[in-house]
């Protein structure tokens, strides 16, 4: 759910291991994997700021090896239960394949057959249908998940909600032109998977994959496990957070021990849950039948039905199959690797770091478990072929321009065959540079990286970008992709690409339609430090405003059409001012923010009582910490079906009814407040 890590060249760690026990063969052999796991798991903490890390290893039908590490690499003394966010994709996958199996449904009908309820503003999405859903490439946006990462709510507000914000959504591509990742996807095959079945999701998978598959540590974020969960913590704040919970389950919402994952996994090696076919039809490079790229390199991504990668590195280059997920949400993270060929997984669960350290963890494992079975797998380190520095050919000076992907690039082209790499979106990061060669790339000057501009079938032209690190503990990562797509040049009214860098750069829009348990209300001193730095210059493609495309004064359109990750998680972007003057911003994914300067002060009211009543829109209300409130304590009557969070000048979080069951807050000078909750919902406030 969270971006994929893309390149981990500049992370190292130090990280020392030594044997001195003596013990019988069988012993020794189990305690070498038991050693090689924990050393793993410390280099995940070590490397990527993981707080705690457990592991589990399954062969034939048993855990061979699990345990935990916390920070200061001790053995973990709390919890063994983490979110797997998108490993969840796996379980939904296996679900729409058993109905395969059973005929209920085809994965080459359209979607609307089983769903007769999903309708888009885009004709072409009577075209998506259920194995686009399962390999990312239905052309939908990414991921409406409005009110779908919560505090200690499992609510499945998301989930009910995706097909009204999908009736007002284009497609970002036709159906089936490329694979992209997508979390919407999944939580459309998961209402297939009701609608198919007349069951509820939860009750679905209990019946037909936990039960028969023995996962007994396997639960939604509904359900009580709450002594097994593994706390999460937000820096700076002492105290635990609630439990995270994901309101789409079938796109990354499910919570397990790593023994559960690891076994789920070995499930996937036989006929416990799914036919062969059925499996190897998963195991198929499903993204190879769309635009993807055409060099001969390992890569972190390779779509097949529900799996991040069918060849995961180092396996793949061996010629083992190796199948790999990856969850990342905002505290928990994931990792599943399955060997079917070889009965073996590993899952790696963390709270903090990301899912890719959590990936190169449970390779390391299933490395050992081979080596106990005398097969070796070689983890080779790639480079690149050997080529000698050449002038620019003339056809490549056209490429040169603006590239988008999950941020802005800016690529310019001088005589002698450099290529200056530079971030629009972020300034003060360096330029970099690059060397063309006589076999098409450019090559930085270690030969540790390179890029290539390449011109696809489907017109567009992208930044292929390849690279290859090692990380101690942990082993190789290649990386192999389009990274950016180059947006199209266009020529604009600069009047009107003004207005909407005034708008987009030196306006902070507060999220008014979250629920009131919403994670975004915890994130927003980021929003308040971006605000803060947008004195700094940042520079647009002209005719766009990152990578959106400025249509008119209020109507702006996400362009981006690229395979992986670069071409994720899109929308659109209307921009309306109310009878007020104040100025909104409405994106196609659901999300509607209000700008920071039109929200009013907040008032003591008559007699230093006053009360706020949601709208029946809904909307959360926000109030600014005027003269005539800072420096006194507000007290609050919450609501059962609301809550407040009151906030510093910088954003920090100073009281909260959903992290602390905050009835009162002495209000800070400059500071924020917001009451948001259900319709109706009523706050009566007494100040002091």
């Amino acid at each position: 759910m969270k971006k994929r890590m893309q390149n981990l060249g500049a992370l190292l760690l130090a990280l020392a291991l030594s044997l001195s026990l003596v013990l019988p063969a069988a012993a020794a052999e189990e305690s070498r994997l038991d050693a090689i796991a924990a050393e793993a798991a410390v280099a995940v903490l070590s490397s990527s700021q993981a707080s705690q890390v457990g592991w589990a290893v399954w062969r034939d039908g048993e855990i061979i090896s699990s345990g935990s590490r916390m920070g200061s690499g001790k053995e973990a003394g709390v919890g063994d239960a983490y979110c797997i966010g998108s490993v969840s994709k796996i379980y939904t996958t296996v679900a729409v394949m058993q109905l395969a199996e059973k005929g209920k449904l085809s994965l080459d009908k359209p979607v609307v057959q089983y769903l007769p309820s999903f309708k888009m503003a885009d004709p072409r999405y009577k075209d998506i249908t259920v194995r686009m859903l399962l390999n990312h490439s239905s052309g939908l946006m990414g991921s409406s998940f409005g009110s779908g990462m919560l505090f200690g709510d499992p609510s499945q507000q998301a989930t009910d909600s995706l097909l009204e914000i999908l009736s007002h959504q284009r497609l970002k591509a036709d159906p089936g032109a490329y694979s992209t990742y997508c979390n919407d996807g999944f939580t459309l095959a998961q209402l297939v998977v009701e609608a198919v079945t007349d069951m509820n999701f939860m009750d679905y998978l209990h019946e037909n994959i936990f039960d028969p598959a023995g996962l007994e540590e396997t639960w939604d974020p509904a359900e009580n496990f709450e002594s097994r969960r593994v706390p999460i913590h937000q820096p700076g704040i002492q105290s635990p957070l609630p439990k995270e919970c994901m309101g789409v389950i079938g796109a990354g919402g499910l919570y397990a021990t790593p023994e559960d994952v690891a076994a789920f996994g070995g499930a996937l090696t036989d006929s416990t849950l799914l036919k062969k076919s059925s499996r190897d039809a998963m195991a198929v490079a499903e993204c190879e039948k769309g635009v993807w790229p055409k060099e001969n390199y390992p890569t972190t991504l390779a779509f097949g039905l529900g799996w991040d990668h069918t060849a995961w590195y180092p396996f793949g280059s061996s010629g083992i199959t190796a199948l790999m997920k990856g969850g990342d949400i905002g505290y928990y993270h994931a990792g599943l690797v399955v060997l079917p060929e070889h009965r073996l997984a590993a899952a790696v669960l963390s709270t903090g770091g990301a899912s890719t350290y959590n990936e190169m963890a449970a390779s390391q494992m299933l490395l050992e478990a081979l080596r106990e079975k005398d097969v070796e797998v070689a983890e080779l380190r790639y480079r690149l072929p050997a080529a000698k520095k050449a002038a620019l050919p003339q056809e490549l000076k056209p490429l040169a321009g603006y590239y988008a992907g999950q941020t802005v690039m800016k690529v310019a082209l001088a005589e002698d065959g450099t290529l200056s790499l530079s971030f629009p979106d972020t300034p003060s990061l360096p330029a970099r540079t690059f060397s063309y060669h006589d076999d098409g790339t450019f090559r930085d000057s270690g030969g540790t990286s390179a890029l290539r501009l390449v011109k696809e079938s489907n017109g567009q032209t992208y930044l292929y970008q390849w690279a290859f690190s090692t990380l101690p503990g942990l082993g190789g990562l290649p990386t192999s992709n389009y990274g950016a797509m180059r947006l199209p040049d266009r020529e604009i009214d600069p009047e009107l690409q003004r207005s909407w860098e005034e708008a987009m750069a030196r306006t902070v829009f507060l999220p008014v339609s979250e629920r009131y348990t919403s994670e975004v209300y915890l994130s927003l001193g980021m929003a308040l430090s971006e605000l803060g730095d947008a004195e700094e210059a940042m520079e647009n493609a002209p005719g766009y405003i990152g990578n959106l495309r400025i249509d008119d004064k209020t109507h702006a359109s996400y362009v981006v059409q690229a395979p992986g990750t670069a071409g994720r998680d899109g929308y659109d972007v209307e921009l309306r001012r109310d009878e007020k003057g104040a100025l909104w911003m409405l994106c196609s994914n659901g999300s509607v923010g209000l700008d920071l300067g039109a929200v009013p002060d907040l008032s003591a009211g008559k007699n230093d009582a006053a009360a706020c009543t949601i709208q029946p829109d809904g909307n959360a209300r926000w109030y600014k910490v005027g003269d005539k409130t800072a420096g006194r304590t507000m007290t609050v009557q919450v609501p059962e079906n609301g809550g407040f969070w009151v906030y510093d000048a910088k954003g920090n979080v100073e009281a909260s009814s959903v992290l602390w069951d905050s009835t009162s807050a002495k209000l800070p000078e400059n500071g924020l407040v917001v009451f948001a909750g259900d319709p109706g919902a009523r706050f009566e406030l007494t100040f002091q």
